[in-house]
């Protein structure tokens, strides 16, 4: 099913995510998961939280395999996390420019670890240990973010947050032009 797409200014895309009661329905947890990989696909992203979509959980999806001409080491990379915590991250920092399906048309340059190792249960509810590192990893943490209550913007420059101030003010006042099913916390756009 595909779901309406939480904006920029939505509250729940503050809150720290709950983590996910992994012995209480888990039928339900992995068709929550298809829901967002379907939702994710339809609005032609590469990542997808669980609070994009109105759920504070400690759930996300990431798929760069739209990628993979682009990064070659995308090819194949298709991840669920269920309650997903990082383990390590590195010393060393990469800066990329990033989107976010909740704030559209907006991008900043965004420095982050360019390596990452993350433990965390999938579709089956199995746990596993990873590294992530070059565009995996920024996908992966990007959503982390987000179960965080932090939003890409957070991470850019001070004259970058400036510039961007009246166009974030915009989008959480649902100004906004989207191919997919979007909302406020006001209402469904």
């Amino acid at each position: 099913m595909i779901l309406p797409i939480y904006l920029y200014g939505s509250q729940v895309l503050r809150e720290k995510a709950k983590p996910v009661d992994l012995t209480d329905k888990p039928e339900e947890i992995r068709q929550f998961i298809k829901d967002l990989y379907e939702t994710m696909h339809h609005a032609d992203g590469c990542g997808l939280a669980a609070p994009q979509v109105g759920r504070s959980i400690r759930v996300l999806v990431v798929d760069g395999n739209d990628m993979s001409d682009q990064f070659p080491e995308l090819k194949g990379f298709h991840r669920a996390m269920v309650n997903p915590e990082v383990v390590r991250e590195s010393e060393t920092m990469v800066q990329y420019s990033e989107g976010c399906l909740s704030i559209p048309d907006i991008d900043a340059a965004i420095t982050r670890p360019d390596s990452i190792t993350v433990r965390y249960y999938d579709e089956e509810l199995r746990q596993h240990e990873e590294t992530f590192d070059v565009f995996a990893c920024r996908m992966v943490e990007h959503e982390l973010d987000h179960l965080e209550g932090i939003m890409f913007t957070d991470k850019a420059t001070p004259i970058r947050k400036k510039i961007l101030a009246n166009k974030l003010r915009g989008i959480s006042n649902g100004h906004v032009r989207c191919s997919y099913k979007v909302r406020t916390d006001k209402k469904l756009l």
